[in-house]
């Protein structure tokens, strides 16, 4: 991969997380801490791996993004308005009484938002279900889903985990944003989900694990996953909750708090913007 193009996509990513914590602090409403650690994978989806086309967001040939850690809205908004589909300014009315932009991704309001998400666990089955139709229809586009490793505590996860590899879903990848935090604190103590890669093996798939903060790493799985044949890929990226602003790093107690005046002060200088 060129380091030019890696370069390019870690200063999109980083543009990224300024409206993430700016959009967070206007709308005082919202999950800070994963949407920080899944916007990497977001921006190699958005900005590099697929087709899509803002100015006809239902075009046939279009590969698919399901969110389906929905909490992490905001990540997925700043990428789309980044892209074209809808105007930045859009961004401010985050969770605002009649904004097309709500808490969790609404495919009937938001431009390029496939799937109405936000119930953990219930993504993955979704995203069989799109991968199963583009099969059907013999299109050559490809489905993507991001999961929270919390989210994998729910057990309709690994019923779709199962089906995906019966059927034999490579035009399906799916990504772990393993984080080690959720709402109630470490992943590992409130229910273990531990070894993740090893289990998506034994259900049948084929699984990377990979810095999901490494541009360049995320960009060479998605390419390989795009080359595995006969089975679904997963790649499991190890993130830091609130990943790019110091105080909200590895911190479960940003998982759904917004910043403050303060707080978003220090998070623009830790992410080298100082605007007004």
């Amino acid at each position: 991969m060129h380091k030019e193009k890696i370069t390019h996509l870690e200063d999109i990513a980083r543009n990224l997380r300024v409206s993430i914590v700016k959009t967070l602090h206007k709308s005082q409403s919202g999950h800070t801490g994963g949407s920080l650690s899944a916007i990497d994978m977001i921006t190699a989806l958005y900005f590099h791996k697929m087709r899509h086309n803002p100015e006809d967001p239902r075009w046939k040939d279009r590969d698919r993004f399901v969110l389906s850690k929905g909490h992490a809205a905001p990540a997925q908004y700043v990428a789309l308005a980044e892209a074209g589909y809808f105007p930045k300014e859009d961004l401010m009315m985050l969770r605002r009484l009649g904004s097309h932009l709500q808490g969790h991704p609404d495919s009937k309001g938001t431009p390029g938002v496939e799937v109405c998400t936000g119930s953990l666990g219930q993504g993955l089955s979704m995203a069989n279900g799109i991968a199963l139709g583009l099969r059907l229809d013999n299109s050559n586009s490809r489905t993507y889903v991001i999961l929270g490793d919390g989210e994998l505590q729910e057990g309709q996860v690994w019923e779709a985990a199962m089906a995906a590899a019966h059927y034999r879903l490579d035009n399906l990848c799916a990504m772990v944003d393993v984080n080690a935090l959720q709402i109630d604190g470490e992943v590992a103590k409130v229910m273990n989900v531990s070894p993740i890669a090893d289990k998506f093996r034994a259900f049948g798939w084929h699984a990377i694990e990979i810095d999901g903060h490494d541009m360049g790493a995320v960009l060479t799985a998605l390419d390989k996953a795009e080359d595995i044949k006969g089975k679904p890929t997963v790649i499991v990226a190890a993130t830091v909750k609130g990943k790019g602003v110091s105080i909200f790093e590895h911190k479960a107690s940003y998982h759904g708090v917004a910043p403050n005046d303060d707080e978003l002060n220090e998070a623009l200088i830790c992410l080298g913007c100082f605007e007004d």
